[in-house]
């Protein structure tokens, strides 16, 4: 479950800086004993890292697990995947949960949380910290919280109500669904087949797509845990963005997408950033494109940031290192972490 690439270095552009922000614990739902753990470190303590595209969320993650022992957990939905790890930046250090669904597999929020999770209460067991570290808030959200998410449907259901939307069209369906659920069907448009179809799943177990993702943005994490989110200027953050960009082409990703499509791809995978868009337009225009998809996702990426229950923001001018020993002294301050040893501020 864990996967390295040397490419993923060439993009370290991340300069953090000093934050500010609230700062909240979850209700550990399940206390566990172990007999071994980070000396001084509060039982089944969970750190968390969030921010747009291009953030700095993978080098300061990696600074953080060199300063204490710690394992590194992605809650990246497109990292998931084998076959692009340049398009979707995979990071070179081990980190659980990165290249662990094959192109034509239908990964899910759901089915991403029970792995998640597993992962979280396996690091903790080995009397290490968890660093969960994404850009996919809902798939942060799910790793942290002690709400339970409804299973991922059984084989061949989301294609049946995949086959009906299609037939009967948006509408049609969308009333079916306000029939048997009229809460979804009121925070769903007609149009959202992906929504309407997940709904429709959900009233087969007697479930509703409502109720859970609201309740997702409760503050009740299974674990105490600590939520920080790097927040980069804007004319930085382009910058970085266009820089990542030129790197991908330069390390190959039109290659790799070539190879990528030439293999069955599941509907989710086929949500890579700027998967199409590489496939049919030439490198200049693939690189314009790519660049403005890149910019609105870390827009709305931003928006997800402010969401979060009791996330710590931290502003990003200043090398990762320097970051991470401030979101470390904010965290020892409450008691979490013990003081590092052995090392320099800057090491």
């Amino acid at each position: 479950m864990k996967a390295a690439s040397s490419w993923g270095r060439r993009f370290r552009c991340v300069r953090p800086a000093k934050g500010c922000g609230s700062f909240t614990s979850g209700v550990s739902a399940r206390p566990r004993d172990r007999k071994h753990h980070n000396r001084g470190m509060q039982e089944d303590f969970v750190l968390a890292l969030f921010g747009p595209t291009a953030s700095g969320k993978t080098s300061v993650a990696e600074e953080l697990a060199s300063r204490f022992a710690a394992e590194l957990i992605s809650a990246d939905s497109m990292q998931a995947y084998r076959g692009l790890p340049i398009l979707t930046y995979q990071p070179a250090a081990p980190t659980r949960l990165v290249a662990i669904w094959e192109l034509d597999h239908e990964g899910s929020v759901a089915e991403y949380q029970q792995l998640a999770q597993a992962a979280i209460d396996e690091v903790l067991s080995g009397g290490k910290t968890p660093i969960v570290v994404g850009g996919t808030g809902l798939y942060l959200r799910a790793a942290l919280s002690a709400l339970e998410l409804p299973p991922a449907p059984a084989p061949g259901q989301r294609e049946h109500w995949q086959r009906l939307y299609d037939s009967v069209g948006g509408e049609r369906a969308h009333a079916l669904l306000a029939e048997r659920d009229p809460a979804a069907a009121a925070s769903v448009h007609p149009n959202d087949r992906r929504r309407v179809v997940r709904a429709l799943e959900l009233t087969d177990a007697g479930r509703s797509l409502k109720s859970p993702a609201d309740r997702l943005w409760s503050a009740d994490t299974r674990r105490p845990t600590a939520v920080f989110g790097l927040d980069v200027p804007r004319a930085e953050l382009l910058r970085r963005i266009e820089a990542r960009t030129q790197a991908m082409f330069e390390a190959g990703v039109r290659e790799e997408v070539g190879q990528a499509l030439a293999r069955p791809m599941s509907s989710t995978a086929r949500k890579a950033l700027g998967l199409e868009d590489i496939a049919r337009l030439g490198d200049q225009e693939a690189v314009e494109a790519l660049n403005l998809r890149t910019r609105r996702y870390a827009a709305y990426q931003r928006k997800w940031m402010r969401r979060i229950p009791g996330l710590v923001s931290v502003a990003a001018d200043r090398p990762s290192g320097e970051v991470a020993d401030e979101i470390l002294e904010m965290v020892r301050a409450r008691q979490h972490l013990p003081a590092r040893r052995g090392r320099t501020a800057n090491a």
